[in-house]
């Protein structure tokens, strides 16, 4: 009788070892998911588009949400463009993949802060979208 518990004994804490190692995975690569999402806030979006055109577009759905531009350089195959919301540093980038293909790459930042706004970030690519939809 006391060698079958101890075998039962030993098998359970085998089995019940690989739950939590399981468990404590899971609960790992969730948060770090999560944290990924929350702090990144950077949003990315490839259009089939000259980057010209992606310009325009992103120019007129700035406009659109009455966000500023505050200036714009060209650095190679790069245009950079930096906005201002009430309390959103918001930065564009453009970069021409091919021709025909431009990565726009966006980030909206709270004043002063490491905080990124993913929301707003999404919308402005969402609303560059709708631009190039329309001509």
């Amino acid at each position: 009788m006391r060698k079958t518990t101890t075998v039962l004994l030993a098998l359970s804490a085998l089995a019940l070892g690989g739950c939590v190692a399981v468990g404590l995975t899971a609960m790992g690569v969730g948060m770090a998911t999560g944290v990924s999402h929350t702090l990144s806030g950077m949003v990315y979006k490839t259009f089939t588009a000259p980057q010209a055109q992606v310009k325009r577009a992103s120019l007129g759905a700035l406009g659109r949400m009455q966000i500023k531009v505050v200036n714009t350089k060209r650095e190679g195959s790069t245009e950079t463009i930096h906005a201002k919301a009430t309390d959103r540093d918001i930065e564009i980038e453009l970069e021409a993949l091919t021709p025909t293909t431009t990565r726009m790459l966006v980030t909206a930042k709270k004043d002063g802060g490491i905080l990124r706004d993913g929301a707003t970030a999404t919308e402005i690519i969402l609303q560059t979208e709708k631009f190039i939809g329309s001509s």
